[in-house]
């Protein structure tokens, strides 16, 4: 028997899709658009997401067969420039999002574009899912919308290449380590969904079952974070070190490197010595 017709049986009749997707985000706190209208505090600028301004997606049958695309930039609406850290990595400038549609916009497209009866979210990561529920709560939108099914493809990779489930590897390794070709640049919310599923299509097996997401207890940790980064603290070692001050924009990079390494996406397995 197909996969296709497991999966009909399965789930009661209803054909079932994968919407592989990935999202770029902008963070800068010292461009909030409502600063004025809130106390500059930490605690209040903690409840702000990675603001999403990019969705690329993937739509696959249960064959794997690409059925659709889905590519949308977005305007900003939280912060109101996009920081230099990320218009290096992604390409994506402050001016050229001037004219895109809202976010409310882009993801009443997006929720259309996802349109089945039975859906299972792929991602590499959960930090676009989390991010993606939480611009949406941000924007009071209807999250039920969503599909709560997914599945993390990143840690089965891991498992694949002969790592531990919980070493996280970066895309574009295991890209590299699979054979899948490179023509496109990394770091662009629909190349990367390519990439992403390209991946699953080679690691997938039976063994691999969606999980459910709850967005209740992922929103959580944001007010209640037992451990925080001592940033001026960081930045004060760091001059001593190198025994000047660091720029605005030394600091920029420092920050949102430190945020970005944390959802290991960076990350490599190390080449076996021969």
């Amino acid at each position: 028997m197909s996969r296709e017709y497991l999966a009909y049986k399965k789930y009661g009749g209803d054909f079932m899709h994968y919407i592989v997707f990935d999202l770029e985000f902008n963070q800068d706190p010292d461009s909030l658009i409502d600063l004025r209208l809130k106390p500059e505090t930490p605690e209040k600028k903690s409840k702000y997401p990675f603001e999403i301004i990019q969705f690329g997606a993937v739509k696959l049958d249960m064959d794997f067969n690409t059925v659709g695309t889905f590519n949308r930039l977005v305007k900003p609406s939280i912060y109101s420039r996009i920081s230099e850290f990320v218009t290096e990595l992604t390409g994506i400038r402050t001016d050229s999002l001037a004219s895109e549609p809202t976010f409310s916009q882009v993801y009443s497209d997006f929720l259309e574009f996802v349109n089945e009866t039975e859906t299972i979210f792929c991602i590499w990561g959960m930090i676009d899912m989390k991010e993606l529920f939480r611009n949406v709560i941000y924007h009071g939108l209807d999250e039920n919308l969503l599909p709560k099914r997914y599945i993390n493809i990143q840690p089965h990779t891991s498992v694949h290449l002969g790592q531990p489930k919980k070493r996280p590897l970066g895309l574009g390794y295991c890209v590299e380590a699979l054979g899948i070709d490179t023509r496109y640049p990394f770091h662009d919310a629909l190349n990367d969904a390519l990439y992403t599923a390209e991946v699953f299509k080679r690691i997938y097996n039976p063994s691999i079952k969606a999980r459910r997401y709850d967005p209740t207890i992922s929103m959580k940790p944001i007010r209640n974070v037992k451990m925080t980064l001592d940033f001026p603290k960081l930045i004060s070692q760091l001059e001593k070190m190198f025994q000047r001050e660091m720029t605005t924009e030394e600091k920029e990079i420092i920050r949102l490197a430190y945020h970005m390494g944390k959802t290991g996406q960076f990350l490599k397995a190390d080449e076996k010595k021969k």
